[in-house]
């Protein structure tokens, strides 16, 4: 039996193993037959593991394979870390060699002379090594460097720009990374602006790698129904989508796992919506490398403070103007939707909220009430009463510990029902930043409730606060139809749960800041 192709999450992509979109048809701002035509250095961006590499490989293979010119992919990966330019330049020159030999193609020597102008005199005598031909160097993660480290490499890069040319000097360099190269000068140089004398202001252009498109994500699977005859439902292909907003790594996931773990490589049964579900949720608990990284980014107190405006929603007109903002979109955590600043992904959503909830929920002792009705559905109404009163008890000490203040509440109620239907159920987040609430819809043994978080602030009307409230609530559950169609069908429960957050809320008594009433179909809990 042949060895099938399957869908690749670990390194670039070659067309010989795995299913694969074409990736410069995803490029945005670049001119790739100019760059080498007239000469010119440049520079592309994107997130991790949005196919850079598969890229600059597979162009690459285009370039020699065409003949005219010589073209050799590099990682200075290794230098990570490493800011004095007297290890990272021989680090970098050594790179160079080994990437040149496994790919076929002449190896230079590395000049014994100062770190300083090492790499300038090495890309020289490679550019001799490979005329009559042109030389093209491609720089992959060159975000990596640091400080001097990072300053040397780009103006010996600068020095051999003005002779560049056959047998001179590399005719074109793509310096490749997540950020655009002004971001990572400007960190080089301990945060300072640029200047006229900015050791790399040759490049010609800043081009991006966008996600798939909704079409992308229909003709990559297509490309396995075509080989193995496997169809995918349409529903399922819109899940992929909604799910991953076409994050390339996020879509071969699911379909990998899919028709590798959930069905046999072999399989011919049809991939459903519901297999989707199963293999989302077993990404986000297994914690993969790629979803694990965003855990460390919430390390940054920065980005940390603007997932909080985004999970409380609070309204900040400055939010897509800081420099924080640029960093979280460069590094794919953050997008613009019409408009509104959000987390990038649902899934993305899913593992940040749960990490930063995590050590909340283990400190939540196990429920010992009874949480679940006769039928083995959750008992939300018990579940809510039952929080109101953990609110009492610990919010005001909690909330001195925890880093989330603006989001605190939030952050709370999501532990408390992840620490109840953590395995057994999921939960679906909305928030963005101006959205004044978050949305929850919890799933339990197929039946769905729906629940909104608002906070009463300082100036503002509880009776106005509820009835914005319930009109959103009710507006989220009506178009929350994705998983609600994947239930069994019941009508979703509507919680609109408030917290006072008011200063003058502390001098409240509990027993007439804790409420409950119903509004129609919607319950009303205050906090």
């Amino acid at each position: 039996m042949r060895t099938l192709h399957f869908f690749n999450t670990t390194g670039p992509c070659n067309p010989q193993d795995h299913y694969m979109l074409p990736p410069a048809d995803r490029l945005v701002g670049a001119q790739l037959h100019r760059y080498i035509s007239n000469q010119l250095y440049w520079v592309l961006h994107a997130p991790r593991q949005t196919g850079k590499t598969t890229f600059l490989q597979s162009w690459m293979r285009e370039i020699n394979t065409g003949g005219e010119a010589i073209a050799c992919y590099v990682s200075v990966e290794i230098c990570q870390g490493v800011t004095e330019p007297e290890r990272a330049m021989p680090a970098i020159c050594s790179a160079i060699r080994d990437y040149a030999s496994r790919f076929n193609l002449p190896v230079p020597e590395i000049s014994d002379i100062s770190p300083l102008n090492m790499l300038n005199s090495m890309l020289g005598d490679w550019s001799k090594l490979v005329a009559p031909k042109p030389l093209i160097v491609l720089f992959d993660e060159v975000d990596v460097l640091e400080g001097e480290t990072m300053i040397s490499f780009l103006r010996q890069l600068r020095g051999g720009f003005a002779s560049r040319g056959v047998g001179t000097f590399p005719a074109s360099i793509a310096l490749v990374g997540m950020r655009d190269l002004k971001d990572y000068i400007t960190a080089a140089k301990g945060g300072k602006a640029l200047n006229p004398g900015s050791p790399f202001n040759v490049k010609e252009d800043s081009a991006v790698l966008t996600n798939f498109t909704k079409e992308d994500v229909v003709h990559l699977f297509a490309q396995r129904t075509t080989e193995t005859g496997q169809q995918i439902t349409p529903e399922a292909l819109d899940y992929v989508y909604e799910q991953s907003k076409g994050q390339p790594w996020i879509v071969n996931s699911l379909f990998a796992r899919a028709t590798l773990r959930i069905l046999d490589e072999h399989s011919t049964e049809t991939v459903t919506v519901k297999h989707i579900e199963e293999v989302r949720q077993q990404m986000i608990m297994a914690r993969e490398t790629h979803l694990d990284a965003l855990a460390y980014r919430l390390e940054n107190p920065d980005i940390r403070a603007l997932i909080e405006k985004l999970i409380s929603g609070v309204s900040d007109p400055t939010l897509a103007d800081s420099e924080t903002f640029r960093i979280c979109v460069d590094l794919g955590l953050v997008s613009l939707e019409n408009g509104t600043p959000q987390i990038a992904n649902p899934i993305y959503r899913e593992v940040i909220a749960r990490h930063i909830t995590y050590s909340a929920q283990l400190a939540i002792p196990a429920p010992e009430w009874q949480w679940q009705k006769p039928d083995g559905t959750l008992d939300m109404d018990s579940l809510l009463r039952e929080f109101q009163g953990f609110w009492q008890t610990n919010s005001e000490a909690w909330e001195e510990m925890m880093n989330y203040s603006e989001a605190f509440p939030h952050l709370l109620l999501m532990a408390f029902l992840q620490r109840v239907t953590n395995g057994d159920g999921r939960i679906e987040r909305e928030y963005a930043s101006g959205r004044g609430r978050m949305d929850l819809a919890v799933e339990y043994m197929g039946h769905w409730d729906i629940i909104e978080i608002k906070l009463l602030r300082k100036g503002q009307s509880l009776d106005k606060l509820k009835e914005t409230g319930l009109q959103q609530i009710l507006r989220y559950r009506d178009s929350f139809s994705p998983p609600l169609r994947a239930g069994s069908g019941a009508p979703a429960c509507c919680y609109l749960v408030i917290f006072d957050r008011r200063p003058e809320a502390s001098q409240i008594p509990w027993n007439e800041r804790l409420k409950w009433s119903k509004e129609g179909e919607v319950t009303i809990v205050e906090c």
